[in-house]
């Protein structure tokens, strides 16, 4: 029935959609400060400097045509996770794929802003639809040890896609004429083609076949991804016994809806869920990403500012390396409490040094309104280098633990809305942001950083109190942390926070060192060691 059974296969398809993301983020990002796109788009008065520069779109025209993108992902975000629940994990993605390919098309053809507007909103419907439920699908078809490094390959393939954008756009920089924006805003149509036809040969969610009623594939996909095909596996079974309580406990309660993510029993996960996703974008890493020529404009490199851009994107894909081999040992807590505060660190440097040598540029130096600061020396350099810096800190942590973290939360019931509800928030503010940046740049200049850097202490201390430890654990025990009817446990948030860690127990398990005891050290059932076939112990399709 299914060709591909390999996990690291199956993710490595699933996460293109990922990549989707990052070409959307470079393929603005390398295109804004070019002398075809300034001139094509052109609104305010044109000029001629030495460079024979057109002053573009405005700041706060430049700032809605970068927010289009995560505002159409907002509402595909939303609209997910009524996809997914009735469609498929899989066939959600395949739906975002074909939505993508559309609004290329139309980006591609754009003949003035209003139509660049519309076709980069389709896109960002696309992306919402992607990004929220190809972690879903990760999530619930990965072993409990190696979840977290894969669906931390979303993260890696959206620094990728944004590393092979930025070069395909600055090669087409040469380009005369309209084609050095058209032909790479076409040519980001091709990862879609994949993944659409890619997909075909993955299995789907067995969470959510079993979910369907559809319990014989759901047995065939855990054996195949997790046992080579054998259904008598200790941990087959152990996974199929899990679903199908959790399945029988909630068929008994009608279809989920989002309100049901705001009742008391749910509050609290929703809202670590959300601000996850939040404070992942009030980093201002994607900011960065959008406007870093902008940054590296006013730091005094002028024309040669696509290059030493470029290196940052190579940092954030060398550097979202290590996450993905080690953050199921570290465990999601450490990862994004050191981030908050490296981050912290640079952006407040930048801050300073900006406040101390930035000065008001002269009249026409830059072409946009947004480039409002120029500093140059080793100020500059110093600036440079803690962009750098706050790259290298944002990939290996929140970068990828933002997409893992809030798939681990929910229970199966409500997975699919819940974490496009949390990954609505991170378009919303995505949006909000890429708007709000121009304007901010333009206005209040280096206090734009002391802004995100207040940001950053403040998902550090909201995560010190209040965000669990998830790593390790299987999906259906993390229910266990948010049971506040437990000894020791916070009414309404269930374990303390800090009280929580890293579970080896899933890895031990995986390997077989557990087969016959529970994680509590006692003996297991006699249906818990039961060699049977799982496919004789779980309900049949009707």
């Amino acid at each position: 029935m299914y060709t591909i059974g390999n996990v690291y296969v199956i993710a490595a398809v699933a996460v293109v959609g990922g990549a989707l993301f990052g070409f959307d983020i470079s393929s603005m990002s390398a295109i804004i400060s070019t002398k075809a796109y300034l001139c094509y788009f052109n609104q305010g008065p044109q000029y001629l400097d030495t460079d024979g520069q057109c002053s573009g779109p405005t700041a706060n025209v430049q700032g809605g045509i970068t927010a289009s993108m995560p505002g159409g992902s907002w509402l595909g975000a939303l609209v997910s996770g009524y996809i997914s629940d009735m469609l498929g994990r899989k066939k959600a993605i395949q739906v975002g794929s074909v939505i993508w390919c559309i609004g290329s098309i139309i980006v591609c053809a754009s003949q003035n802003i209003p139509m660049l507007i519309v076709g980069r909103i389709i896109n960002g419907f696309s992306v919402g639809i992607c990004s929220a439920q190809v972690p879903v699908y990760i999530t619930e078809i990965a072993p409990p040890s190696k979840r977290g490094r894969l669906v931390g390959c979303q993260q890696w393939a959206i620094t990728w896609g944004i590393l092979i954008m930025f070069y395909i756009s600055y090669g087409c920089s040469y380009i005369n004429g309209t084609a050095a924006f058209r032909v790479p805003w076409g040519l980001q149509m091709l990862p879609a083609m994949f993944l659409f036809g890619a997909m075909l040969f993955l299995p789907e969610s067995p969470r959510w076949l079993a979910r369907k009623d559809r319990w014989e594939e759901a047995v065939q996909v855990l054996a195949l991804v997790h046992a080579k095909g054998d259904p008598n596996s200790p941990f087959v079974h152990k996974e199929m016994a899990e679903i199908r309580e959790v399945v029988e406990f909630e068929r008994a309660n009608s279809d989920v809806t989002y309100f049901e993510l705001l009742k008391p029993n749910m509050i609290n996960r929703t809202h670590i869920g959300v601000f996850c996703q939040i404070w992942s974008q009030l980093t201002g890493m994607n900011v960065m990403m959008y406007y870093i020529t902008y940054i590296f404009t006013m730091a005094g490199l002028g024309s040669n500012v696509l290059l030493p851009s470029s290196i940052q994107f190579i940092i954030n894909v060398v550097m979202t390396i290590p996450a993905l081999l080690f953050v199921d040992r570290w465990g999601r807590r450490p990862t994004m409490l050191v981030g908050a505060f490296l981050m912290m660190v640079w952006l407040f440097i930048n801050a300073g040094l900006l406040a101390t040598y930035g000065k008001v540029p002269y009249k026409n130096q830059f072409p946009s309104a947004a480039e409002s600061i120029s500093i140059t020396g080793a100020p500059a350099k110093a600036v440079i280098a803690c962009t750098y810096l706050f790259v290298a800190s944002y990939a290996p942590t929140w970068g990828p633990v933002s997409w893992i973290y809030p798939p681990e939360l929910y229970p199966l019931r409500v997975r699919g809305k819940a974490v496009a509800l949390s990954t609505s928030a991170n378009w919303i503010f995505n949006f909000a942001l890429a708007y709000f940046v121009p304007p901010a740049f333009a206005n209040i200049r280096w206090k734009v950083y002391i802004v995100f850097g207040v940001f950053c202490f403040a998902m550090f201390v909201h995560v010190l109190f209040l965000f669990p430890e998830t790593s390790q654990k299987p999906l259906e025990e993390v229910e266990e942390i948010f049971d506040d009817s437990t000894p020791g446990s916070i009414r309404f948030l269930g374990t303390p926070a800090w009280k929580t860690h890293v579970d080896t127990h899933a890895r031990r398990m995986e390997r077989g060192e557990l087969d016959a005891e529970d994680k509590f050290g006692h003996e297991a059932s006699h249906d818990e060691r039961s060699p049977a076939r799982v496919d004789e112990q779980v309900p049949k399709a009707e």
